[in-house]
């Protein structure tokens, strides 16, 4: 498995108070026209965290800015108070549902998050959220907190989805460490999800803490996913992971997920956020490089 790396796609140049840094967690969605969304989070001033979108044709060419707010905070004492990351969007019924994170700061440990859904019945013009309140948030099998999706249909009108879950933090060199992986849940309704603790992609070694960003796609009827990882041994940044299964439940990590860090630049760091897709017979990730999107969007196609 080779990705060749294509170059830096897009990073944020804005000075609006809203989008002033990051475009982290890529993702695509057709809109109604006919060309691309590509979606990201991107960060204010007061590093509170917006979702937005710009628009790309299938020659890969950006032909319309981010300019737009596409699912915000939510208020005072909310479990989005502090800023959304959406992380997938599925048509489900006749209606989009978009999934995000939300993230309140916290006084112990930095943080605490929760998933919410956005819907659009307009074919993606615009989202509003299905409620005040996190639709999946920490439960007796995810302690602690739960965060990045994705979504998937089986077994005709039913969803699954892999998603974090942190099960543990820890005082490390006098600092707060999460300690999350990656389980396994499914739906009927897509608001609603049942959740047994299912482990899908579980930490390798007593060194990893960090596994993160699912992105599941089904080719000859194997399940493909690629992730993001990192360990408190060596090198303590983000790399991309990949694994396969039959049933999208057990899952078998492979040693090469064929894109690594580059020698400098945007991406010299770390490699992460990875979103896989098909555009006119090729395959394409778009995945973020350092500072977890600080840097931008990066763009690489598959190689046999």
């Amino acid at each position: 498995m080779v990705w060749k790396k294509q170059g830096l796609f897009f990073n944020v140049t804005s000075n609006s108070d809203w989008m002033h840094s990051h475009a982290a967690v890529p993702f695509v969605d057709k809109n109604p026209d006919g060309n691309n969304y590509l979606y990201f989070t991107t960060r204010s001033v007061s590093n509170i965290s917006y979702v937005t979108r710009l628009e790309f044709n299938d020659d890969l060419e950006i032909i319309s800015e981010p300019s737009e707010i596409v699912v915000g905070p939510g208020g005072l004492g909310s479990f989005e108070e502090h800023g959304v990351t959406a992380s997938y969007l599925i048509d489900f019924y006749g209606k989009k549902l978009l999934y995000y994170v939300g993230w309140n700061r916290g006084v112990t440990v930095p943080f605490r998050n929760a998933i919410g859904v956005a819907i659009s019945d307009d074919g993606g013009k615009s989202f509003q959220k299905y409620s005040n309140g996190p639709i999946v948030d920490r439960s007796p099998v995810d302690p602690y907190f739960v965060a990045g999706t994705c979504v998937k249909p089986f077994d005709k009108n039913k969803l699954q989805m892999w998603y974090i879950s942190c099960v543990n933090w820890k005082m490390v060199n006098d600092k707060p460490r999460h300690f999350y992986h990656l389980k396994h849940a499914t739906s009927s309704d897509g608001f609603n999800w049942e959740r047994i603790g299912q482990i899908a992609i579980d930490f390798k070694d007593e060194f990893e803490y960090a596994i993160s960003q699912p992105w599941v796609v089904i080719e000859d009827e194997v399940y493909k996913m690629w992730f993001s990882h990192r360990a408190q041994k060596e090198i303590d940044t983000y790399r991309i992971g990949y694994a396969e299964s039959k049933d999208g439940v057990s899952w078998n990590r492979h040693l090469n997920s064929g894109i690594d860090v580059s020698d400098s630049g945007w991406d010299s760091e770390m490699v992460c956020y990875p979103y896989v897709f098909e555009l006119k017979g090729n395959k394409y990730m778009f995945y973020n490089g350092n500072a977890y999107g600080g840097s931008g969007i990066g763009l690489a196609k598959w190689e046999t």
